[in-house]
């Protein structure tokens, strides 16, 4: 199986710029080059393990939250990104969200299941 750098540079960038750090100060909290961390983020590069779990440990995420994207049974980093999005959401904009996330769900499965129920709008 080959590892997804892209998925796994953009979940870096993403936590990088949810704690406030530029390229450079992780750079230089990793004791890294910035143009190193410039080329993890854009997927340019392999990551070896020891350079996976220094990042994870630096962003203080877990190493499956920067690999789910080719961990196949990994759920808990998509659960807890889900509940950080809507964290803040108003009521409506939280019904919108899981009236959308239904369908899209619904859509999924049946295509999935091979199903040609129709889907309906709740």
């Amino acid at each position: 199986m080959e590892l997804d750098y892209t998925a796994i540079g953009d979940r870096i960038r993403r936590q990088r710029r949810a704690m406030g750090l530029t390229q450079q100060e992780l750079a230089e909290l990793m004791e890294l080059e910035p143009s190193y961390v410039s080329h993890i983020e854009r997927g340019a590069t392999k990551l070896g393990l020891p350079t996976i779990v220094n990042i994870a440990n630096t962003l203080h995420v877990t190493v499956d939250d920067l690999l789910c994207d080719s961990l196949p049974r990994s759920r808990q980093p998509y659960e807890r990104e889900l509940a950080e999005l809507v964290a803040g959401c108003s009521h409506r904009e939280l019904k919108v969200i899981t009236a959308t996330v239904r369908t899209l769900a619904e859509a999924m499965r049946c295509q999935r299941d091979g199903s040609e129920e129709e889907l309906t709008w709740k």
